[in-house]
Formats: C-alpha cells, sequence, structure tokens
C-alpha cells in the first residue's frame, strides 16, 4: 500500500550514476585518466525524493526499475533514506536506468543516461503508479520518463486536484507537450531549459521575467527560473521577485536543481509564501554543490536553517 498520511508524491526516474570526476572534460577521440569515481543512486525522480526526505517531509516515489542488482541498490538507499518505495515498480523485462556523469575541475558536468525502465512504460501504464497519489498534498515530475505518462499523470493529479511541480528537465527535443503547461502548476526551468522552451535567453530579472510571460501565456501560473550563479527569478499569480544567490563553495553542481526542487515542495509543503519557498529551495541547492554526488548531496534542514541565518536577504 502506498503512504497513507499526508505526503509528497514524486513521479520519475530512478537511475544508478557511475560518476568520474576529472581536470577538464575530454576532447572527441581523447583518452583522460580520472582522479577520482563513485557509483550510488540518482536519476531525478529518486534525488528528488530523498532531497524532500532529507528535509523531514514524508515522501512517496512512483517509477521503475529492473530487477537487476542495480535495482536492490537503488531500493535498499531509498528505503534507507525514509522515502515510502510501494508505487516503485519492478520491470522484469528491462534494466534499471543507468547515468554516466563526468564532472570536471569547476564542479561543471556532462551527463549521458540511459533510461531503461524509467522509459519502457507508457499512458497506459498511469493506474499502476496513480496509488502514489492518494493523500499527497503536491506531486514533483520531471521529463525522465515517457512523455505520454507524465502527461497522464498530471492529468489524474489535475482531477484530484494536487498542485503539480513540473521540472521540465530533460526539454524534449520538440519541446514540452502543448497540453502540459496548463496541468503544471509550477515550472521550474533552469538557464538552458528556459531557453529551450521560449527562445529567451535568460540573464538576468527582466529577461527572465520575458520568459516567465510565455509560460503563463502556455498556460502555467507559477514559473521559477533557475540562474545558477546569479540567483532565481520567480513569477506567480500574486507575485514577482528575485532570490539573490548563496554564496558557497561549489565542487559538484549534479544534484542542485534537484535539491532546489525538493526544497520548494517542502517550503510549499509547510504553507510558506512563494517568495519564502523559493528562498529556502535556493539555499537547499547552493547547498548541494558543495558536496559530490546527487541523492548523497542532499542536505538537512539543520544544514538549510543554519545558511539562511548565516546569510539573510539584502
Amino acid at each position: 500500500m502506498p503512504a497513507s498520511s499526508p505526503h509528497i508524491a514524486v513521479i520519475g526516474s530512478t537511475n544508478i550514476d557511475f560518476v568520474a570526476h576529472v581536470e577538464r572534460f575530454a576532447q572527441p577521440g581523447e583518452t583522460l585518466h580520472v582522479h577520482a569515481s563513485t557509483t550510488g543512486l540518482g536519476g531525478k525522480g529518486a534525488n528528488q525524493a530523498i532531497a524532500v526526505a532529507r528535509l523531514g517531509q514524508d515522501v512517496a516515489l512512483a517509477g521503475w526499475t529492473g530487477t537487476d542488482m542495480l535495482a536492490t541498490m537503488a531500493r535498499t538507499t531509498l528505503q534507507q533514506a525514509g522515502v515510502d518505495t510501494h508505487c516503485l515498480m519492478e520491470d522484469p523485462a528491462a534494466d534499471t536506468g543507468r547515468a554516466f556523469i563526468t564532472i570536471n575541475h569547476a564542479g561543471e558536468n556532462q551527463i549521458l543516461v540511459d533510461g531503461g525502465a524509467n522509459m519502457a512504460h507508457g499512458a497506459e501504464a498511469c493506474p499502476l503508479l496513480s496509488p502514489v497519489l492518494d493523500h499527497a498534498t503536491l506531486v514533483m515530475m520531471q521529463m525522465e520518463m515517457c512523455h505520454a505518462l507524465v502527461l497522464a499523470m498530471a492529468r489524474t493529479a489535475r482531477e484530484r486536484g494536487i498542485p503539480v511541480m513540473l521540472d521540465p528537465a530533460p526539454v524534449p527535443a520538440r519541446g514540452l507537450p502543448a497540453e502540459l503547461y496548463p496541468l503544471a502548476d509550477i515550472i521550474t526551468p533552469n538557464e538552458r531549459e528556459t531557453r529551450d522552451l521560449t527562445g529567451i535567453e535568460p540573464t538576468d530579472e527582466t529577461t527572465a521575467l520575458q520568459a516567465a510571460q510565455i509560460l503563463h501565456a502556455r498556460g502555467t501560473r507559477t514559473a521559477i527560473i533557475k540562474l545558477g550563479h546569479r540567483g532565481v527569478v520567480y513569477s506567480a499569480p500574486d507575485a514577482q521577485g528575485f532570490v539573490s544567490p548563496f554564496r558557497v563553495r561549489a565542487i559538484d553542481t549534479v544534484a542542485a536543481g534537484d535539491c532546489f526542487n525538493a526544497g520548494l515542495a517542502s517550503a510549499l509543503a509547510r504553507g510558506a509564501a512563494i517568495g519564502e519557498a523559493v528562498r529556502f529551495a535556493a539555499a537547499c541547492g547552493a547547498l548541494a554543490t558543495t558536496r559530490p554526488g546527487a541523492a548523497q548531496a542532499a542536505p538537512t534542514m539543520d544544514e538549510v536553517a543554519d545558511l539562511l541565518d548565516r546569510q539573510p536577504p539584502a
């Protein structure tokens, strides 16, 4: 049975990440030695679920793994972190998703993903995952699953009156389905994703708000545009604003976006106003860049509170 008490539902991918740390990215045809490598849980769904759990919120994850050794590793890690996995299905005909990540000395990353079981199921599988919505107060979704299934689950959440937060990553080559925008109460693209979705390169508050207006026109109520080291811009029906970046020493940006979204969902679930929630989310994302890895980089509530206290709003 899925979680029977109020919780945040995450519908998304579960991968195992193979991470290599290098001085610089390789050129075509070039072989480089890595100076460190790790293997751990990843996938935007799993990352966001664990990040929510680290913040003390009840959370349930719905999606797929295979039945291989990587699936056992993923499920065990999720359960140990406090994530409800009753709606994390096993597909005996597909492998657990894998991601191959290279990180350079500046903390920038390049990622290749083999979706495996994550991508093996379409809209017809919606009834298998929909129990995760029972008692859910908010739904977090991403685009590392079949797009028809994402759309079907978003429709189901809307029918039940559950707010949907959409992380549009990775942006499909043809863009998001037009029907998905009005089903997403909140959309959280970063700079590249904003450009791919709207054609506007968001370099500051003005250009970010211009892009947000395009997203609003397509039906999304709240647009939150992450500008990396330049901060965050938000545009909601009742508020617009800018959140300055937190000053941290970044070593690995892999999990920043996922931890940002987890912080945003956690704050909104606690009843925070949009500006307060975005600042809390920005602190979560900043802290995630200060440590290596994906799911394991997620901060705790105490760590976020400490950063918020040490760097109050200007």
